[in-house]
């Protein structure tokens, strides 16, 4: 099909990016949040908006708002005027880009937004779900709530799993633990016997440490609660001690698993390599966007692991879709708020599942709803 609305083509009469734009928006959370090794009160959203002709894809990421400059001024002028329909070939020119400018951290951020973008244009172009432009390798995508921050009342905890589990209907379920670095772990405790109290028997419960206990303590903990059906223990140690999290899955039963702060692949590689992990997770908004994600996938499949999205669910939901490896998406409170409320075509996680591509809308299937957005705009 002819491609709508474009205004340039390259020289091989593919449509051309004729323009990247650049938002931020911070967006104050509901309450004070942290977990067991950071506390916030707002959470800021990096859009990307890739123009050609008439169509616009949209691209984020979460992270500071520095990260807008970035694109602005190292990746923009990259990717403009390069084929529409070869986003391989621009995250390559990105990636060479930013090396003096440090592909790590914030620039991995700037150019995975960039990256989503563009693959959300080339799908709109086609007039595709991206899930299809892609090829799935499944209709539908388990996701599993999260949230439980370490700052909430017990109240306020139990509202939020029983929103999940008997309004949503969603078997599986993640809350914080590692509060004080680590520092109250009868608290911990505590939280994890309420959750089970609240989610009864039947559904799953997962834990994040983030990092925040020492390698013994992490160990002691799972023994400690391996009584509450936890199956997922997330960074139980910080996720750079490969070594540290070989040694707490190799004494524990419940799953270990890391890899949110993975920017390339070859961290991915190193992690599976050091058998650190029972599941591998990728946050597509840091690891090189739709292109690099697919590929950190492909890491994982090399060496039997099942690959989860961490945060962002509407940007995962199609790249998870589109692997055979793929365990769940990350149902992540804070992003879900901020995605439903700025964008349309938000996806329906009732029953524990999500259907990419199900509308038929092209892309991502999301319109920006810019009024609500705009409220938050900070540049």
């Amino acid at each position: 099909m002819s491609p709508p609305g474009r205004a340039n083509r390259t020289a091989d009469d593919a449509p051309a990016v004729d323009r990247v734009g650049v938002s931020v928006y911070t967006v104050p959370t509901e309450v004070p949040e942290a977990d067991g090794t950071l506390e916030w009160d707002s959470t800021t959203m990096i859009l990307v908006e890739a123009v050609s002709g008439d169509v616009t894809g949209l691209g984020w990421t979460y992270g500071q708002a520095a990260t807008g400059q970035v694109i602005t001024g190292a990746l923009a002028g990259i990717v403009t005027g390069l084929s529409a329909y070869d986003v391989p070939a621009a995250n390559e020119a990105m990636s060479r880009a930013l090396r003096d400018a440090g592909r790590q951290g914030l620039a991995a951020g700037a150019l995975s937004a960039v990256d989503i973008a563009l693959w959300d244009l080339k799908a709109r172009l086609l007039g595709l779900p991206l899930v299809h432009l892609i090829g799935a390798a499944r209709p539908d995508v388990p996701v599993y709530g999260s949230g439980g921050f370490t700052t909430y009342t017990p109240r306020e905890l139990e509202d939020q799993l029983r929103g999940w589990t008997q309004e949503q209907d969603i078997p599986r379920v993640k809350i914080k633990i590692g509060e004080s670095w680590g520092g109250a772990p009868d608290t911990d405790l505590d939280r994890i016997r309420r959750a089970r109290a609240v989610i009864g028997d039947e559904r799953e419960l997962y834990v994040d440490a983030d990092g925040a206990y020492s390698r013994k303590q992490a160990v002691m903990m799972a023994d400690a609660f391996e009584d509450y059906g936890v199956s997922w223990f997330e960074e139980p140690v910080p996720a750079a001690d490969l070594p540290g999290l070989r040694g707490v899955r190799d004494a524990v039963t419940t799953e270990v698993t890391a890899g949110e702060y993975g920017y390339d692949l070859p961290y991915f590689a190193r992690m599976a390599d050091a058998g650190a992990v029972d599941c591998l997770q990728a946050d597509a908004t840091r690891c090189g966007g739709v292109t690099g994600w697919l590929r950190a996938a492909a890491v994982a499949q090399s060496h039997g692991l099942e690959i989860s999205g961490h945060h962002a669910p509407h940007v995962h939901a199609h790249v998870a879709a589109a692997v055979p490896n793929i365990r769940h998406v990350e149902w992540f409170h804070d992003h879900v708020r901020i995605e439903s409320d700025f964008f349309e075509g938000v996806l329906d996680p009732a029953g524990g599942r999500v259907t990419p591509g199900v509308s038929g809308a092209p892309g991502l299937g999301l319109v920006l709803r810019r009024e609500h957005a705009e409220r938050y705009r900070t540049a």
